[in-house]
């Protein structure tokens, strides 16, 4: 039985998921990025980003790594499996303070990565940082 339409938005009514009667315990998702080198991946996100190293798995020794950092409400798993996906993937971060975080990577990075705020951004003022890889991060300070 196809789903029926759902109704024109109303300005008055704040804008809600209609209830299908599915699970409503969903979590937040957690993005993969592929990663070619477990070292090189904790140097950006660990150095750079201001991330912690959470945990990390192999299934043995010599195996490639899965392994999860996070800073803040931000979390991440780097994935050197060959099935994890390509780099050069894009994610939308939300950050209080957009232009210390470009500050930040600029100094932690000896002036090698100068991030620009583009304060005209769709969503709020962004700053795009590209790791090792080419997974690009936009860094957002939202608007709304």
């Amino acid at each position: 039985m196809p789903t029926p339409p759902l109704p024109p938005p109303d300005a008055a009514t704040p804008a809600t998921a209609p209830d299908r009667g599915g699970p409503r315990d969903v979590g937040s998702a957690v993005p993969v990025l592929r990663v070619l080198d477990i070292t090189t991946a904790y140097a950006f996100y660990r150095d750079v980003l201001g991330c912690r190293v959470d945990w990390e798995h192999r299934f043995g020794p010599g195996m490639p790594v899965y392994a999860q950092v996070s800073r803040d409400e931000l979390r991440l798993h780097l994935s050197e499996h060959h099935g994890d996906g390509v780099s050069g993937g894009v994610l939308w971060v939300p950050v209080a303070d957009v232009e210390a975080l470009a500050a930040q990577v600029h100094e932690r990075t000896d002036g090698r990565l100068r991030p620009g705020v583009d304060a005209d951004a769709p969503g709020g003022p962004t700053t795009e940082v590209v790791d090792p890889f080419g997974n690009r991060l936009r860094f957002c300070r939202p608007t709304a």
